[in-house]
């Protein structure tokens, strides 16, 4: 924040979590400015086709909410009819929080979100307030619930807590200089996110042609016969997967088997592919079982470099390979396949270009299943072609993958700097009293 000046005199607030504000700042509880607005309604009385809904998971993916049929809403929720911010009761360290305003159809809400209208302050400033760092660790030291997914507050200790507010002209002021700067922010953002975007679809491109049409562009082809592959390499053979190896699936991994880290075998679940350190190869696992215990569990055990994948769920549909580095069992929302007689790289890359999301299961819940993998057509090199395709995408893989992290690396930076932006701005570390955005 080096760029933007501090406010001349400062004040103690009594407040723990926020010591000083500047001295002309007022200090005052939450809700002597704002309306705590509950207003129920249940699926019955809504009489119109369609409606405005603000879900949890719309908020989340989008910043704001979606037009449903009305048919699909299945519970009681809130009624929106004033311009309102939005706090997820649940899981604070999300800061699930939107502004909500209604629609031309009904507009609803979660349950889960607290609605606070402004009464006596900025409603902008109020977003600002409540989805600062300072609000999120306010209100994650006051989880009531254990579970990891389902940690929530009370709706008294979001809408009614100590703070220190300037006048409403100067919170207007702040709202409209942190809406320019975090536009700007979130534009570069986007940016950034379209390039691995494009990074990824680079990746793909250059893993789909390896695979399928080999390194020698001069090479005489033919056709395979499957529509999806098109043309391969004269000299190759086309077969299915059954005929270079075996699929298998995991088994159910108990909640009290779970939490030990130094038995002998590695037990991953789907979660342990987000590890650091788990990007190709499985390394890290917060999981493992005894001998003993996966003969219990019926877990077949996995030989090192088999490729596990998730088989069911939403993680199907983001196409993650990985190979496991030791002998391992994996749970049941998993699936393995292990070949005895080809290069396992370029299995992994094979495996890796397959949009699993075109065979899923017809379902609510996407699924695949051993007997659908094994029968996916797949075009063999010889051995030693194999391994010179598979070190190839490697190395130039690695390439990509290294553009990809540093892009990621400044999203983070830029994600960190908004924050902080944020939190400075509503705790009055700096002045933005006349700062003229455009200047920057």
């Amino acid at each position: 924040m080096i760029k933007y000046k501090s406010y001349e005199d400062y004040k103690e607030t009594g407040i723990t979590w926020l010591t000083m504000v500047p001295k002309h700042w007022e200090i005052l509880r939450t809700d002597s400015v704002t309306v705590y607005i509950r207003n129920q309604i249940n699926p019955d009385e809504i009489k119109s086709e369609f409606v405005f809904h603000y879900s949890i998971p719309a908020v989340q993916e989008t910043g704001t909410g979606q037009y449903d049929l009305t048919e699909e809403v299945g519970s009681a929720k809130q009624l929106i009819t004033k311009k309102s911010v939005l706090i997820s009761k649940l899981n604070p360290r999300k800061a699930t929080i939107c502004i909500a305003e209604p629609k031309d159809e009904i507009t609803i809400c979660s349950s889960e979100f607290i609605a606070m209208e402004a009464k006596k302050c900025d409603l902008k400033y109020l977003f600002y307030l409540m989805n600062s760092e300072m609000n999120r660790q306010r209100l994650d030291a006051k989880v009531q619930s254990v579970t990891r997914s389902h940690q929530r507050v009370y709706p008294s200790d979001i809408y009614r807590f100590w703070t220190a507010l300037p006048s409403t002209t100067e919170q207007q002021a702040i709202a409209s200089f942190l809406d320019r700067e975090t536009a700007r922010i979130d534009a570069l953002i986007q940016k950034k996110e379209r390039m691995i975007e494009l990074l990824k679809e680079k990746r793909i491109a250059l893993i789909t042609q390896a695979v399928t049409k080999g390194l020698d562009p001069n090479v005489p082809m033919k056709d395979s016969g499957i529509e999806w592959l098109g043309e391969v390499p004269e000299h190759w053979t086309v077969l299915k997967f059954k005929n270079i190896g075996s699929f298998q699936g995991g088994a159910g991994f108990p909640d009290d088997e779970q939490g030990l880290e130094d038995e002998e075998i590695p037990f991953y679940k789907v979660s342990d592919m987000n590890l650091p350190g788990n990007e190709t190869y499985m390394c890290q696992h917060n999981n493992s079982v005894s001998r003993e215990t996966a003969l219990k569990l019926r877990a077949s055990i996995l030989r090192k470099n088999t490729i596990v994948f998730a088989k069911v769920g939403a993680a199907l549909l983001l196409n993650r390979r990985r190979i496991i580095t030791k002998d391992s069992c994996i749970d049941n929302n998993m699936m393995g396949f292990s070949t005895t007689h080809c290069d396992v790289m370029w299995c992994y890359f094979f495996l890796f270009q397959l949009d699993l999301g075109k065979l899923v299961n017809p379902g609510a819940v996407p699924s695949v299943n051993e007997s659908q993998m094994s029968n996916i057509p797949v075009c063999v090199p010889p051995t030693q072609e194999q391994k010179q395709i598979g070190d190839y995408l490697v190395t130039e893989t690695t390439k990509i993958n290294k553009m990809i992290d540093k892009v990621n690396a400044s999203i983070i930076q830029l994600s960190e700097y908004r924050a902080s932006l944020i939190h400075h701005a509503v705790t009055g570390k700096i002045d933005l009293r006349g700062h003229d955005a455009h200047a920057q």
